[in-house]
């Protein structure tokens, strides 16, 4: 039977990978994401988009109302929507405590609010059994991420959805994370990653490779899958062992 999937950042990277392996199902996809045109870009066959500001009550509403409308409940939620805050527009002021307060600010909005406030807003649609709710974290939220902004917004989903589990639950409903470590074929870099960073961040891994927004869609695909019924509350790490948590 096929289900109905909310995937928050669907327009590019894992959440784009992940939409694909859903449809591949057949199940019906709702791409959500800043920008209209990349959305509209994403080509994932049958997938409704729409363009929202998730950090934003506003935004979220607007989907909340699209869902009701087009869907009714919501079997999976993926939030893979984030990334980098300083690819952010910068701090308007060069004092450095105001451009601390921009940075952690940003980080957490992008990264941390938009899965709350969606996660909030959706809540009482999830099927009930059988839903699945999914946050895309990051190594980075045990190895730091130079400022600790990103990494403290990542990590912020970490007992989120522990918390999510726990009232969930009884509802049948399980709430997992999974962490990638360095992913090929995102944003999150920017135009291009350094090649000595590159070089370093592959040298970590066990497997010698970059991973792929293939391969953590494929954990996110599980992870919703009826196989993983009994798995909630937990860490999933897709790193080519470079990290081993904690």
């Amino acid at each position: 039977m096929a289900r109905n999937v909310v995937i928050s950042g669907g327009g590019t990277g894992i959440g784009l990978a992940a939409a694909q392996v859903f449809a591949a199902d057949g199940d019906r996809v709702l791409l959500l994401g800043r920008r209209a045109e990349v959305l509209e870009k994403a080509g994932v066959p049958g997938a409704l988009t729409y363009a929202a500001d998730l950090s934003e009550p506003a935004g979220v509403r607007g989907v909340v109302e699209l869902v009701a409308r087009e869907f009714g409940a919501v079997d999976v939620l993926i939030h893979s929507a984030g990334g980098a805050g300083h690819l952010e527009a910068p701090a308007a002021s060069e004092d450095p405590l105001d451009r601390v307060l921009h940075n952690w600010t940003v980080n957490f909005r992008i990264n941390t609010l938009t899965a709350a406030l969606l996660t909030e807003g959706l809540k009482d649609r999830l099927a009930s059994p059988g839903g699945r709710v999914l946050f895309v974290s990051s190594i980075a939220a045990y190895r730091g991420s130079g400022s600790g902004a990103y990494a403290g917004a990542k990590a912020a989903l970490h007992p989120y959805a522990h918390d999510l589990a726990r009232e969930l639950g009884p509802r049948g409903i399980t709430a997992n994370v999974v962490a990638p470590g360095y992913i090929e074929e995102t944003e999150f870099f920017g135009p291009a990653i350094d090649p000595a960073r590159r070089e370093r961040l592959i040298g970590d891994t066990l497997n010698r490779r970059a991973g792929t927004p293939g391969d953590v869609a494929a954990t996110l695909h599980w992870l919703a899958s009826p196989g993983a019924g009994h798995v909630t509350s937990q860490v999933v790490q897709v790193n080519g062992g470079a990290e081993r948590g904690h």
